[in-house]
């Protein structure tokens, strides 16, 4: 399964074209994920660099945020640090339009729970309900690519 995420990634990644090369070390995650903490929020977000067709950024949380559904994006997670829950799939409790394309809710009622540890990699197809449920006082730290589909 991660070898075929991969796959994924790096296709998606190639539809940018030619152009520099982005590499960040495990140090550079951690530093980014120590600014992050430092913020002193239950989630926050460095954006790093936007491509043709995607994105990528280092995601922070402390808590757990809302349920939410990308109908265009499809998001690639790679856990830098901590553990979590994340719930895919049901349905969106409580939802709302948070912006055009993207729906927010309270929960996610009838998904599928799956642990995330240090090093997974995760892929979530565009259209999928999902939801990061974090265990207090154990931060969770991970690289997301964005990937906009057409």
């Amino acid at each position: 399964m991660k070898i075929v995420v991969l796959a994924i990634a790096a296709a998606a990644l190639a539809q940018a074209g030619a152009g520099d090369v982005d590499v960040y070390s495990p140090q550079q995650l951690a530093a980014i994920s120590k600014s992050l903490s430092q913020k002193r929020t239950q989630f926050a977000a460095e954006p790093l660099k936007k491509y043709g067709n995607h994105y990528t950024m280092v995601a922070y949380r402390e808590a757990t945020g809302s349920s939410e559904v990308h109908e265009k994006e499809a998001d690639f997670f790679y856990v830098v640090e901590g553990d979590a829950i994340l719930v895919t799939g049901g349905k969106l409790v409580n939802a709302r339009t948070e912006k055009p394309g993207e729906l927010r809710g309270s929960g996610i009622d009838g998904g599928t729970k799956q642990t995330l540890l240090k090093g997974s990699i995760v892929h979530i197809p565009a259209g999928t309900p999902h939801q990061v449920l974090i265990e207090k006082g154990k931060p969770f730290t991970y690289f997301v690519v964005k990937v906009i589909e057409p």
